[in-house]
């Protein structure tokens, strides 16, 4: 049966119609090659595809230092970064000392980060400790775009009774620049995000020296003391998925959580639809992101590192999910 032209039109123009009304939700991420970036496609896909009229778009930028008081203006509405520097943005201290952002409002729990401290395998380090073999040897600092990694590497070394002032420093601009620093021989000692494509790339860089190694943090009463004084809303956890790239065996290493965030004034249905959404989605996200699979959908709405927006409550609420650890 042949279908008149007109109906063909009609269909054409609703469908055109459906396409221009949908909404465009841009999430701003850390460099492409970064965990945070390869978050942003794995949200991104599930909003475009689970949340009714919403495009999500994700936006890589400096770093989360450089965008989250661009998120603050309600200039870009959505963006991720770990708990510890969303607190520390809002409540203007540590990196953000005297420049708070009280706009930032919360949306949820990603997943729990994990990252560590690492270095050349053939150096032969495995433990914390055994940096003290390493000083006088480069390290990463600064991080202009995400100046919370030194603060990581501060307690870091502070877990095994070291600081920056035994090592040359090495200033960067930028999470993703610090991680390529040590496959391109610029550094000697970095901070890499676990299953990133940075360090996956690395890796492969230094395969004739064994790739990069994990090195082991100390989980003891003592040694957590010195490295939570940095860093006090991480963890140290076992990570024994060896087929991850720098980790020769079961070893410790850090764990923080990581939100998306948006700020007060963004469309409040629009942040429902979103919220809902990536709650209700673990496995969707999980196809894009191996990382999604360690979030309890029941912990979504667990870090409290500033107040959650209205939209996202609304959402949070329905579901029947907890608000705070």
């Amino acid at each position: 049966m042949r279908v008149p032209l007109f109906a063909v039109a009609f269909a054409a123009a609703v469908a055109f119609a459906g396409a221009a009304v949908a909404q465009v939700a841009v999430f701003a991420t850390n460099p492409q090659g970064s965990l945070g970036y390869r978050t942003g496609i794995a949200v991104a896909k599930t909003v475009s595809a689970k949340a009714p009229g919403i495009t999500g778009r994700p936006q890589p930028m400096g770093g989360s230092t450089t965008y989250i008081p661009i998120i603050n203006r309600g200039e870009v509405d959505f963006g991720f970064s770990n708990g510890l520097e969303t607190y520390y943005a809002y409540n203007g201290i540590a990196t953000f000392d005297g420049r708070p952002q009280p706009n930032l409002r919360m949306i949820g729990l990603m997943f729990p980060l994990r990252t560590g401290i690492a270095t050349v395998a053939d150096f032969g380090a495995e433990s914390i400790y055994d940096l003290a073999k390493l000083r006088g040897k480069r390290i990463t600092s600064e991080y202009t775009s995400l100046s919370i990694i030194e603060i990581f590497i501060r307690g870091a070394l502070a877990n095994g009774k070291l600081s920056y002032a035994e090592f040359k420093k090495v200033p960067v601009s930028g999470f993703a620049k610090g991680i390529l620093a040590l496959g391109e021989g610029k550094t000697d000692i970095t901070w890499i995000s676990l299953g990133s494509g940075a360090g996956r790339k690395v890796n492969t860089q230094l395969r004739s020296r064994g790739g990069f190694v994990y090195l082991d943090m100390d989980p003891s009463p003592e040694a957590f003391e010195r490295f939570r004084k940095h860093m006090p809303a991480a963890r140290i956890v076992r990570e024994s998925n060896t087929k991850m790239p720098g980790i020769k065996k079961p070893t410790n290493i850090v764990e923080i959580d990581y939100v998306l965030f948006t700020h007060k004034d963004a469309d409040p249905e629009i942040v429902y639809k979103i919220t809902k959404a990536l709650a209700t989605n673990k496995a969707h996200l999980a196809k894009s992101m191996g990382a999604f699979n360690r979030l309890k959908p029941a912990a979504f709405a667990l870090p409290e590192v500033a107040p959650y927006h209205p939209g996202a409550l609304k959402a949070i609420r329905e579901l029947g999910l907890k608000v705070g650890g």
